[in-house]
């Protein structure tokens, strides 16, 4: 049945009533869906410059990989998969029994080089995304999309929808033009930090340079396995530049990350610390106490032969039930029927991941999971 799993406990059933999906994929159907929210001007570049014509689907559903989608989870008429409400709700949202699931557009808006262009198509799609998804069912949350290369127009951006408290992060890229530590993108994050909303770190490049270390690599299949070093040298910058040094309260989430990386870094990001640490002399703490503190992975994928028992390594290598937080990342094709966790987990992490720990990384859902409460 769908909406329910084993936990380690002989006869008990776990439901997943109540989870909270932290990567749910929205997806912009064409350029027309943005055209009213764009002004005047732009809606003219977008004619006058045959932009209409761009495939600006990025990673989210490249077209030559019909198989990123799951098959019951496609959409008929040749629609692009995420792309209708109705369908989510039937694919996840309802069968789950979600208490809240969090919308993440990779539509393409920051990888135009244009940087005004960039931020009128993320203000688009922000504004989409409050019309004809969180304006149409109270269960969705949603993060505020930003082209980082310019960082005064992504600061004005977030300040436009944080007013709106069912924002509840802000979405960047895991490649772009600069490594994420760099303090030109400071002001991002004492913005995130003051108004409770988490950094997304997400899967994905803006291909500005080559995604891989080596260069430019020829297929899906090198892309989409480069993703991991991409994280690990993001969550490296940000440590070894002081981020969490100067904003203590600050979370980010890295979504669409894989897991299997993550122990192998954390020993060497460690070790490597414990030796030259007095180039980085306000990195006060190990690497592996900072990412326990300030760090979270969303599950899917869980790039693992066995995937309990990667989940539960992971929990004690880094000594810490906190750092994943459950999510199905719709529609893509992680998992089969209702498996977005494996079988045999304990109850308490089984609890952990499927919601506690996102209340404890979203300030603004616990806000508004408090407020249920009381009004109930």
């Amino acid at each position: 049945m769908v909406g329910n799993r084993l936990d380690a406990s002989p006869g008990r059933v776990m439901t997943y009533a109540g989870a909270i999906d932290c990567d749910l994929h929205s997806a912009v159907p064409g350029m027309g869906a943005l055209m009213p929210y764009l002004d005047d001007y732009w809606r003219e570049m977008v004619s006058v410059r045959a932009l209409d014509r761009l495939n600006l689907s990025l990673t989210s559903y490249p077209q030559n990989t019909p198989l990123s989608c799951r098959p019951d989870w496609a959409l008929d008429q040749g629609r692009k998969p995420g792309s209708s409400l109705e369908a989510m709700q039937a694919h996840v949202l309802n069968p789950f029994r979600s208490r809240y699931g969090i919308l993440n557009c990779l539509y393409g808006a920051q990888v135009f080089h244009s940087e005004d262009m960039a931020a009128a198509f993320c203000r688009a799609t922000n504004d989409w995304i409050c019309d004809e998804w969180l304006n149409r069912d109270s269960r969705l949350r949603a993060s505020i999309t930003i082209a980082a290369h310019n960082t005064e127009l992504a600061v004005a951006e977030i300040e436009r929808r944080a007013g709106d408290l069912r924002f509840v992060q802000v979405l960047m890229l895991a490649s772009g033009e600069v490594t994420l530590g760099r303090r030109q993108l400071w002001p991002i994050y004492r913005l995130a930090e003051r108004l409770g909303l988490a950094i997304g770190i997400h899967a994905g490049s803006a291909y500005r340079y080559a995604p891989t270390a080596a260069g430019w690599s020829s297929y899906y299949v090198e892309d989409y396995i480069a993703q991991s070093c991409a994280f690990e040298s993001q969550l490296q910058s940000m440590i070894s530049e002081g981020v969490f040094a100067k904003f203590p309260n600050l979370k980010v989430v890295a979504i669409e990350s894989g897991l299997t990386w993550l122990s192998g870094f954390i020993w060497r990001a460690d070790k490597t610390w414990k030796g030259v640490r007095a180039e980085v002399p306000w990195v006060t703490r190990a690497p592996s106490e900072i990412i326990r503190n300030h760090v979270r992975f969303t599950v899917q994928p869980i790039d693992a032969a066995d995937e309990r028992d990667a989940i539960l390594r992971l929990t004690d290598h880094l000594k810490s039930d906190e750092l994943f937080l459950f999510s199905t990342d719709y529609p893509h094709w992680q998992f089969d029927g209702d498996a977005a966790l494996p079988d045999g987990l304990p109850v308490p992490l089984f609890r952990k991941i499927l919601c506690e720990n996102a209340l404890a990384t979203y300030p603004r859902l616990a806000k508004a999971d408090h407020a249920l409460e009381l009004a109930e």
